[in-house]
């Protein structure tokens, strides 16, 4: 993990922060961000009641077990990605000591734990044009009787691979993208967003 000193927003350039200050976000049918140096945890095994109940004492989530689903409890939230693997993300985790303990959890078992944080950015999407602006760029149906709060995929967003985790019913939506493809991403999402009434979002 880079030192804090170090760390820099995948899309810090943009001035997004400034750029939310000057926005009208209450009158926008569109709200775009970037949730930075979000923690990130790789985490992969049998998916059996050993596992799971090490996940559960560590983060006090039960582990999803349904394909495409998302659990969450406190600040922690789990992302299904296949039968054996998971992603244990947070906003506000110790990243270092959440490795840590869930290494300690798993002693004896056949499992791995990997700090992926650094290799993605989130940029969040919310509002009732949402969905629509995702539609342009993604194959997925992203019906609400189809794909709804609580279910994640990993996807393709307009040439981008991405985690897909839709988080409220507004829609909200958080999009996992790694770094070298924030930038471009970023600037797809500026160009659709001008057919929309959309400000930026401070996080």
């Amino acid at each position: 993990m880079a030192d804090a000193y170090t760390r820099r927003s995948a899309l810090q350039h943009f001035g997004l922060t400034a750029a939310a200050a000057k926005g009208d976000a209450a009158g926008a049918d569109l709200l775009i961000g970037e949730a930075a140096h979000r923690t990130i945890v790789n985490i992969r095994g049998d998916g059996g009641d050993a596992f799971k109940a090490a996940v559960r004492s560590v983060t006090g989530v039960d582990l999803p077990t349904t394909p495409n689903t998302t659990a969450k409890a406190g600040d922690f939230r789990i992302l299904w990605l296949g039968p054996t693997e998971w992603w244990v993300v947070s906003s506000n985790a110790d990243t270092a000591k959440l490795v840590e303990d869930l290494r300690a959890a798993f002693n004896g078992q056949h499992a791995a734990v990997i700090d992926v944080s650094e290799s993605r950015t989130v940029i969040s999407i919310s509002g009732p044009s949402a969905r629509d602006v995702l539609a342009r760029g993604c194959s997925l149906d992203l019906h609400p009787r189809v794909f709804n709060t609580g279910q994640c995929a990993q996807t393709g967003l307009t040439k981008a691979n991405i985690v897909l985790d839709q988080i409220s019913d507004t829609p909200s939506y958080d999009i996992y993208v790694l770094k070298s493809f924030a930038d471009y991403l970023w600037q797809w999402f500026w160009l659709i967003g001008r057919d929309f009434k959309f400000a930026i979002r401070a996080h």
